[in-house]
């Protein structure tokens, strides 16, 4: 009996410790329990990936995996693309913020204003615009307040360095056709003096979409421009391989902005690089997962700008890239 009531007593004392041990350890191991995986939206101008143009956020992706992450195991993706459509923007920045993502990559000025007309708290990073400030989405570059930081993206003071390189590429050119949706007096304003002292005469050609691309180009005909300097807004940007063909079809020479212009048919590109600045606002994005507030982050400027040829829209106008050029490219397109 005395055997039994000690094994007894042993059993119920091991028992109590195991519900101790248990009691203990519980809260180690909720605290151990894996955190909510964060969701960041991306909301483009531009149209979802196809298999004619680069994925507009390839460089973003590039920038994910370099910080270590990978989609749907530690950052869940929302990416929302307007096709070139402004009106779907305010919808998808609306459903981007219902679905609780921690931060908004706006990708240009559109993007950006719809996500801020969305959300005032929600942070938004985005690459877009010259002077944060002068529109109204940040009180300084160093210290931008409310929920917005990114990239400043396009300097105005670049349109002439393009007027330049392209009267360098081609010394006769007289008329050159400025394509945007900018009014025609703050394009003069900015460039009139300067393309005067390169023997240039200026002609812009208005677009506020898609449907206007024709009527620009019958109108460049009728003045008889020799060339295209094309300002890279959204609108451009979403129809690049569009107006690369135009240009092409017309055997006018184009220059604009952006690489990924350049990639999709334009003769010549100057400018920051989009896939580099949208790798780039990860790190931003990171330091907000982390816990920084986007308005203590400052908005960043490109650093280098890239000049990059494409030899095979060359070939296709029948005309020839000085040397001297080609051997200033970043990148020459074969």
């Amino acid at each position: 009996m005395e055997g039994r009531g000690a094994r007894t007593v042993n059993r119920l004392g091991w028992i109590f410790a195991v519900v101790v041990s248990a009691m203990v350890l519980l809260p180690s191991a909720r605290s151990q329990a894996p955190a909510e995986i964060p969701r960041i939206g991306i909301l483009s101008f531009a149209a979802a990936p196809s298999g004619t143009d680069p994925d507009p956020d390839q460089g973003v992706l590039r920038g994910l995996r370099e910080l270590g992450y990978v989609e749907r195991l530690n950052i869940l993706i929302e990416r929302r693309y307007a096709n070139g459509q402004d009106a779907l923007l305010a919808a998808q920045a609306a459903e981007l913020v219902n679905l609780k993502v921690r931060v908004i990559l706006a990708g240009g000025p559109g993007p950006r204003e719809a996500a801020k007309r969305a959300t005032s708290t929600v942070p938004i990073i985005t690459v877009s615009g010259s002077d944060p400030v002068r529109e109204g989405w940040a009180q300084s570059l160093a210290h931008p307040g409310g929920n917005i930081t990114g990239f400043t993206v396009t300097f105005p003071g670049l349109d002439l360095k393009r007027l330049e390189l392209l009267k360098q590429a081609f010394p006769g050119i007289v008329r050159v056709g400025i394509v945007t949706e900018f009014h025609k007096q703050d394009v003069m304003q900015n460039l009139e003096a300067g393309a005067r002292q390169l023997g240039l005469q200026l002609h812009v050609l208005e677009v506020r979409g898609r449907s206007e691309f024709d009527a620009a180009f019958k109108l460049a005909r009728q003045q008889g421009v020799q060339a295209l300097v094309v300002v890279a807004t959204n609108i451009i940007v979403a129809h690049r391989s569009q107006l690369a063909e135009l240009s092409i079809s017309e055997r006018l020479p184009s220059m604009s902005e952006f690489p990924v212009l350049a990639q999709a048919g334009f003769l010549m590109t100057y400018g920051a690089d989009l896939d580099e600045l949208g790798r780039l606002s990860v790190i931003q994005m990171d330091k907000i997962l982390k816990g920084a507030r986007p308005g203590d982050l400052p908005i960043e400027q490109p650093t280098k700008f890239y000049l990059t040829v494409n030899l095979k829209t060359a070939k296709a106008l029948g005309i020839a890239i000085p040397q001297s050029l080609l051997l200033r490219a970043d990148e020459v397109i074969q």
